[in-house]
């Protein structure tokens, strides 16, 4: 993958899945809303000065929310970061890079 261009979409892997786990209460959070369901299902990646994933997560009934979530340079030692995260997706909406 070449530095600063996105990865073609993928499924979501167990790896994925975990991101967005760990980014789940500061969405929650600043949504103000528990989630029912938060499964990952597909997911681009790109390099940076570290990792930006791009997350489309299953949030329950017909809902989806794309999630940008920053991912440090291993030696920074920070957590991951939800940067950004847009609301209201549905299925077939292709997964923006935002």
């Amino acid at each position: 993958m070449m530095c600063g261009v996105p990865s073609a979409v993928q499924p979501a892997t167990a790896e994925t899945q975990d991101i967005a786990d760990q980014v789940r209460s500061q969405l929650e959070e600043k949504e103000n809303k528990k989630f029912p369901v938060f499964k990952a299902v597909s997911f681009k990646s790109q390099v940076v000065a570290g990792i930006n994933y791009f997350i489309k997560v299953h949030v329950g009934d017909e809902d989806f929310v794309h999630l940008r979530v920053f991912k440090s340079l291993p030696h920074e030692n920070k957590p991951l970061t939800l940067s950004n995260y847009q609301t209201n997706k549905a299925k077939h909406d292709e997964l923006s890079y935002f």
